[in-house]
């Protein structure tokens, strides 16, 4: 992992930790795919939380100089981060647990819970 991926990944961890996102777990794409060596998985505990997680994470990115592009803040049961090297979905409970997205990814990557 390059220097820029391993400090955009720790930034992204640490904010939706300091934040209080539930079950954040990473998964590890490079190799396995062209989209992003990372995929980021988190929960918030209901549709305003995961609207201030996204909030705050692309405030981070952006006083970081990180590029970042998001869809879902509308609804916000499901918000969507493309920070290039590192894609992050923040999900309601309910949503994350009907997408699953872990058992979809599970059999191309090795999950990493933090």
């Amino acid at each position: 992992m390059t220097e820029t991926n391993n400090e955009l990944l720790e930034l992204i961890e640490t904010t939706l930790d300091n934040n209080k996102a539930e079950d954040i777990v990473t998964i590890d794409l490079k190799g396995k795919t062209s989209i992003a060596n990372y995929m980021v998985i988190a929960s918030g505990t209901s549709n305003r939380h995961v609207a201030s997680l996204a909030d705050k994470l692309k405030y981070e990115l952006k006083q970081k100089g990180y590029s970042a592009t998001s869809e879902g803040e509308e609804k916000a049961n499901w918000v969507l981060i493309d920070a290039f090297d590192v894609i992050v979905h923040i999900f309601c409970p309910e949503v994350r647990d009907f997408y699953n997205l872990e058992k979809m990814w599970n059999s191309v990557a090795e999950l990493r819970k933090n």
